[in-house]
This record gives C-alpha cells, structure tokens and sequence, in this order.
C-alpha cells in the first residue's frame, strides 16, 4: 500500500461523503448554459473514449444533452446489446467490469477479492439471505466510461423494492481496501425478481450500490426521483423482460447479482469487462414440471472495451 492510498484513504474517511454526493447530484442535473455541454462532453469523450455510436444522442448535429444527468444516464440505440441465451441464462444487468463471480458459501457469505461479504447485512435481511446459500453472486463495476441503466438479468416479476441507508464510500480499489464490508456499509436499493416456476431459478436479486458522488438512484415502476428509504411493495407487481430496464444510477457505482442454487447455475463468465445482455450464469437442471432442453450461453454480447478507468 502506497503512503498516497494510505493518505487518501484517510482523506476519505473526514469528508462529508453524504453532502458531496447530494452536491454532486445537484450540479449534475443543473442545466448547461447553451453551447457548454456540447464542449463538455466532447472533452470528456475523448479523456474516457465514450463511444458514441451506441448511445442516443439529442440530435443528430451535436451532443446537445441539457445536463451532465441526461448524458450520464444516455439510452443505448436498439440491438446494441444482444441478449444470450435462453430464459434459464442470467446476463449481465449492465455494462462494465466484473471484480468478482462465485458461489455463495453456507453462512451466506461472498468473496470478493479475497473478503468476505455478509449477505444478511448486504440485503438487508437474513430470510433473503438464506435464499442464495448454494446459489452464485457477481459483483459489475460501472466506471465513469459506462453506460449507466441497470437492466434485469431474467424475465419475471418484481413484487418489491428495498432501499437501505448508508454511507457514500468510493467502490473502487482505495474503498474495496480500506472499508470493510464494503458494498453493505454503502447506500443500497434492492431489487428481487421472481423468475416463472417452470425455469427453475427462484428468484434473483440485483443490489445497485452507491458510491460517493452518485447523487441519486432510481427504479422502474417508483415515481421518486430518489429510492426513499424503505419497503417499495409494487400493486400490481411490476412483469420484467430480460434485459429490461430496471433503475439508473444518476453518476456511477456497482450492480451485485444473486442467483439461488436451485437451478445449479453454472458460472458462465470470468472476471474483465462485461456488457448487459451478456452471459454471467445458466442453470443447468430445470424445477420438476420444466421442460428437459438444457440451457445454452448461446451468442454472448460483444464484449467489447467497458469498465476500464478509476471511478467512484
């Protein structure tokens, strides 16, 4: 460890994270004086080698997006992202690098770089918790670079939301090091999907970490422009497609995935970049009354250049 991560960690650990991030969020949705943000985000296109051919732009003549918000949470142009597979393939929820994929052990713990991490605490509840031991967890981190909607790894139904409080820690190497319990102690927003009965998966879960500087996250089917705290049932329950867009992060952070054991998921990706659509998962043997094809990672998404470069 360097004497400058050590001094930046400590750094970290007297800034008001909270009021940065919501500062942040504020000047990231205030709107550019005219002409500023086409210079802007050229600039920043060049220093982080954004593309954008992929992404919906305002117009066709310019890069004419009214905020730093509007850009940063820009819509990718349709079938740029292919989605693997068959309905028992769970894929990526987003673009970025995957830091870490393995199996959930019996005290409902999951390593990530070396670390433990505590599911009853990361999930907020040690019922949801006990679901996954057995099953298969990811970690996706979303650099600066990324495209930043969150999309759901398998078709099914979102009952719920749970959005926990926390701290604003950065989630990138300096706070992977030198805060434990990292992605628990973090500001969070659950997001359980019950997959249909005849694909044999459960349910599956995706966890949108905040990070220091992310001002705000929001979630399909909440009419919040911030997840409040708290239980977010959904009257009726919310029917998602794969890859079907499920929240943002308004600036970046992380996406965790857990997969239950049911369906034997068979790791199907390695850690590096990743793109949404991609393959992380396929469970292998289908619930009684399933079909008796096996699933296939079949054509995998392009895994072309994503999650490089520091971020929050």
């Amino acid at each position: 460890m360097s004497a400058l991560t050590y001094a930046t960690a400590k750094l970290l650990r007297l800034l008001p994270r909270e009021r940065i991030s919501r500062a942040c969020g504020q000047l990231a949705d205030a709107r550019w004086p005219d002409g500023f943000g086409r210079v802007f985000v050229n600039a920043y296109g060049r220093i982080l080698d954004v593309d954008f051919e992929e992404c919906v732009a305002p117009t066709a003549a310019d890069r004419g997006w009214e905020s730093f918000d509007a850009f940063f949470t820009r819509p990718l142009k349709d079938g740029r992202r292919p989605i693997a597979g068959d309905a028992r393939t769970i894929v990526s929820p987003a673009d970025g690098k995957i830091v870490a994929i393995d199996s959930i052990g019996r005290n409902a713990t999951f390593q990530v770089k070396g670390r433990p991490y505590d599911l009853n605490e990361l999930l907020g509840d040690p019922a949801e918790a006990e679901r996954y031991i057995g099953g298969t967890g990811c970690v996706v981190y979303l650099s600066p670079r990324d495209y930043h909607r969150v999309h759901a790894p398998v078709a099914g139904v979102i009952r719920h939301v749970r959005s926990l409080p926390g701290d604003y820690y950065p989630v990138n190497a300096i706070g992977e090091r030198h805060v434990e319990n990292l992605f628990a102690v973090n500001r969070r927003v659950v997001i359980a999907i019950d997959t249909p009965e005849e694909v044999g998966l459960g349910r599956v879960t995706v966890v949108m970490v905040a990070a220091i500087v992310v001002g705000r996250v929001t979630v399909t089917g909440i009419d919040e422009r911030d997840v409040s705290p708290g239980f977010h049932p959904y009257d009726p329950p919310l029917h998602v497609e794969r890859g079907g867009e499920i929240g943002q992060f308004h600036l970046g952070s992380t996406a965790v995935v857990f997969v239950e054991g049911r369906g034997a998921p068979r790791i199907a990706a390695g850690l590096g970049p990743v793109l949404y659509g991609a393959p992380l998962a396929v469970a292998d043997r289908a619930s009684p009354g399933a079909g008796a094809d096996r699933a296939s990672p079949g054509a995998g998404a392009d895994r072309g250049r994503a999650g490089e470069g520091a971020g929050a």
